[in-house]
Order: structure tokens, then sequence, then C-alpha cells
């Protein structure tokens, strides 16, 4: 067992080196294990932060990401947190000025995560495969920039699916309505 979590450690630090020596725009930290977001990263890469415009944690073992990863990571124009643990996200997700797409798939959201409603420049969200019931269709309605709401396999009530054009500008994705059985 200590031989993989040292394979993963050396994995992740591999992955964090690249992107500092290369100086790319994006951190790819998708199938790593991660449980937290290494505190070591935040010291690794402070010399590039800035230049970081997408991060892909997917597939790991989230259950939450910090408010310092948010602010730490302020110029990201695209997150992947997709297929982790994730149930709510920080406030300051809102400081994310430029954040294009965030792709929240496979986690464990029960409500919308409205600090979303608020993100200026978001243009995707993808919530597929969560358990979310309730929208806040009043707050989607006023974001000027969506383009398109993924939420395909989640127990949204039947007022989501009033949400048509011309309502709202952006392509709302849902599973077919189940039929009603009969008695």
């Amino acid at each position: 067992m200590h031989k993989r979590m040292g394979e993963a450690v050396a994995r992740v630090a591999r992955k964090v080196n690249d992107t500092v020596e290369n100086k790319t725009d994006s951190l790819d930290l998708a199938n790593c294990k991660l449980m937290t977001f290494p505190v070591g990263i935040y010291k690794a890469m402070r010399s590039v932060t800035e230049g970081i415009h997408r991060i892909s944690l997917a597939n790991n073992e989230l259950k939450s990401i910090t408010s310092r990863f948010v602010t730490t990571f302020s110029q990201l124009t695209e997150l992947n947190l997709a297929g982790n643990y994730l149930h709510r996200l920080p406030e300051e997700i809102t400081s994310l000025r430029h954040l294009r797409a965030i792709d929240l798939s496979r986690n464990r959201f029960r409500r919308f995560p409205e600090p979303l409603a608020t993100v200026p420049a978001l243009e995707t969200i993808d919530l597929e495969e969560n358990e979310i019931a309730e929208v806040p269709t009043d707050k989607l309605a006023s974001m000027a920039v969506l383009r398109s709401l993924n939420l395909r396999a989640n127990p949204v009530g039947p007022e989501v699916r009033l949400l048509v054009r011309p309502l709202v500008p952006f392509d709302l994705l849902l599973s077919p309505e189940e039929p009603i059985p009969k008695a």
C-alpha cells in the first residue's frame, strides 16, 4: 500500500513540476486518488498560478474544494471536478471572474451550487449524475452568458422542465421524463 501511495505522490509531483517548468496554462491532476488538494502544490506553483487557466481534478476522491484553492487559481477559465465526492462549493467561487466552464458531473450535489449563478463569465455548467432535485430557476434565468446547463441524470422537479426557450437563453439538457406507471 505504501508503494502505491508513493507512486501516486510522485505522479502528482511530476505533473506539477511539468506545469511549472514548461509554464503551461493548465494543470492536470485527474485520476490521482487525491482526497484533498495538496497544500504543497500552492508553494510549488507560487510563481505560475496567475498563468494557470485550466485545472482538471477529475476522478479523484475530493470531498471539498477550499477557498484557498479558488483564490490561488483566480485566473481559471475551465475547472473540471467531475467524478469526485463534492456536495458544495466555497462561496469564493464567485470571485472566479474569468471562469467559462465548470464540470461537476458525477458528484454528490443535492442542490444546485448557487454561488455559480453569480460567476459573470460562466457559459457551461455540467451537473450530470448528481442528486439535484431543486434548481433556482430565477437565478439561472438571469445568467447573461450561460449557454449550456447539463442536468441529465438528476431527480429535478417538473418546474425545471418549464425552463425552455425563450424563457432562458441557454441550452438545458435533461434526461427524458420517466413514463408514469399504469396502476
